[in-house]
């Protein structure tokens, strides 16, 4: 009687811990910083607007836009149609980084060209559902972004994860 009674406290504790686990780990990768918001280095955006010519930043505002026309959260980009633009997309890396990444997918295959800056999360189901259908260059190294912390002052630091480059173009 004392071994099932342990037992089954042990099974109880494992599940506490790894439902635990898997809040703190999506906390630490999404919300370190308490913000979504990132600018993309200006030196890595420039090389890859040299090579690709972006006339529209899907996800951006006010400070951190690259390119002039820019949709900002108000605008709510996911709603929109992006046909006739090269699009650059650094998305909010929370919950929703789903969407955008379906949303630049879909929009590659009505012959919209978009490039994403994107977490390298190759254990989520938005990589392998999407990602996997673009070209994925990955970035040696940690980037350094520049927002907002959670009170409000410019801060510059290296992400806590490997990020890559996904280019979706037309599938024949």
């Amino acid at each position: 009687m004392v071994i099932t009674i342990k037992m089954e406290q042990k099974v109880k504790e494992e599940k506490y811990y790894n439902k635990d686990l898997k809040q703190r780990h999506s906390k630490i990768c999404f919300q370190k910083s308490g913000q979504y918001c990132w600018e993309t280095p200006q030196e890595f955006f420039d090389e890859l607007n040299k090579e690709f010519g972006f006339t529209i930043d899907v996800c951006a505002n006010e400070e951190n836009h690259k390119c002039d026309i820019y949709f900002s959260e108000k605008d709510d980009g996911l709603s929109k149609d992006w046909k006739n633009n090269v699009c650059w997309m650094n998305p909010p890396y929370g919950t929703k980084i789903s969407k955008w990444v379906k949303k630049a997918y879909e929009e590659s295959q009505r012959g919209v060209l978009v490039v994403c800056l994107l977490p390298s999360r190759t254990d989520t189901r938005w990589w392998w559902d999407y990602c996997m259908k673009g070209e994925i260059r990955f970035i040696k190294g940690r980037l350094k972004f520049k927002g907002r912390n959670t009170k409000g002052v410019m801060v510059n630091g290296p992400a806590t994860f490997p990020s890559a480059i996904v280019v979706f173009n037309k599938t024949k």
